[in-house]
């Protein structure tokens, strides 16, 4: 699906969001300078595969330092390994680098399980990708889990174990 369709969503499900539009980054420390320039919780997310076969999109805060092992456990999962880029852009129609919970608009499948971290649940502000890489926009938990409830992909919320 396209952001058109994204954004189009969003507005009517009365969905407020802010925007701001950058260079592509990759990574977590790459978007610094945006998280300087947007308020809020910015995540990163995790495109993993379960031992049983199915794919999981797991949204933590950015500095969270998540243990995969222990978050099997915690989701009811048998054992994540990283999902394949192609695997992703199948399911998800997003490529690494833009990954966000906001691509479950494009699995009407419902082939990938979608966990967002309790901290995120709750927080006013929350920044993702529209997509793409070189866009963040910033809605509230509340919403991003409105949003996912209507494209068929209710998420888990869950505490998301750290390593030590």
């Amino acid at each position: 699906m396209s952001e058109t369709r994204l954004y189009a969503d969003l507005e009517a499900l009365g969905i407020a969001w802010t925007s701001l539009e950058h260079e592509a980054v990759f990574t977590v420390e790459e978007s610094e300078a945006i998280h300087a320039a947007l308020p809020g919780a910015h995540t990163k997310n995790l495109f993993l595969k379960n031992a049983d076969g199915s794919f999981w999109l797991v949204t933590v805060d950015h500095a969270k330092r998540v243990d995969l092992k222990a978050l099997a456990g915690a989701v009811g999962a048998k054992k994540f390994s990283f999902g394949k880029a192609e695997d992703m852009e199948r399911l998800l129609g997003v490529t690494p680098g833009a990954v966000t919970p906001l691509a479950a608009i494009n699995d009407a499948d419902g082939a990938v399980r979608v966990v967002i971290d309790t901290d995120l649940a709750d927080a006013a502000q929350v920044h993702v990708h529209p997509l793409r890489n070189t866009a963040t926009i910033g809605l509230s938990g509340g919403d991003l889990l409105r949003a996912l409830a209507s494209w068929n992909h209710p998420a888990m919320i869950a505490g998301i174990p750290e390593r030590p």
